[in-house]
């Protein structure tokens, strides 16, 4: 294990590998579960605890993938442009949906954190989960949360919306692409993009425009609801 964590690229090397065997078993049994992304992380966790791998020496050296995510994310905005004067008939409604799914995702976990009793820590901590983790780390810190917190929880609402949205969409009736976009978007962030776009580009691109915007309106609403707690 020594030799290994001596090379500098192995960290990246166990993600990818992690994530090409997810991206495999999706494709064998295609069932929601089989998530890449999911079995990936399962897999580097597993790594790390049974080969006992240092968790920071993993960390600082996948800095590289993570620096990726950056462009990756904006890469969205391309078929966003290609469908962008379809989007324009509906822009409107996309925004009136995302602004409520943005503000009722916050009111809900305000809601259920009070009932439940949580800190004011974990309380902020999981107020911007359904924003990209960029966003939500620096607004989560910048309030007294904790960015570990958002992080897992951030990641776990992607990988939640990926998995079941379909299904939830098929069980409400909800057939409009863009209704479908708006949906993983603002619920989901780029994970939820990701599914979006193998739905049709027309979805994707709703779900694009979604998630930046859903970003934008956290930014603004969860200040003011940080202060009134």
């Amino acid at each position: 294990m020594r030799l290994l964590e001596s090379i500098e690229v192995f960290p990246v090397i166990l993600t990818l590998a992690a994530f090409q065997i997810g991206q495999a078993c999706q494709k064998k049994w295609k069932l929601p579960i089989f998530n890449p992304t999911l079995i990936g992380m399962v897999l580097v966790i597993l790594f790390v605890l049974l080969f006992g791998m240092d968790p920071e020496g993993y960390s600082s050296g996948t800095k590289l993938i993570f620096w990726l995510m950056t462009p990756a994310t904006i890469s969205l905005a391309v078929p966003m442009y290609e469908q962008f004067q379809v989007l324009k008939k509906s822009l409107k409604a996309v925004l009136a949906g995302v602004c409520a799914g943005a503000l009722s995702c916050m009111l809900m976990i305000v809601a259920v954190s009070l009932l439940l009793k949580f800190d004011r820590s974990i309380l902020i901590s999981l107020m911007p989960k359904s924003v990209t983790t960029a966003i939500g780390m620096s607004l989560s810190e910048m309030f007294g949360g904790m960015g570990g917190v958002t992080v897992a929880a951030i990641i776990i609402t992607g990988i939640g919306g990926n998995m079941m949205g379909p299904m939830l969409c098929k069980l409400f009736g909800i057939t409009d692409e863009v209704a479908q976009g708006v949906a993983f978007g603002t619920a989901a962030h780029v994970i939820g993009t990701a599914k979006a776009n193998e739905l049709s580009q027309l979805t994707g691109a709703a779900s694009s425009l979604s998630l930046v915007v859903a970003g934008l309106l956290t930014a603004v609403f969860m200040p003011m609801l940080a202060g009134l707690l």
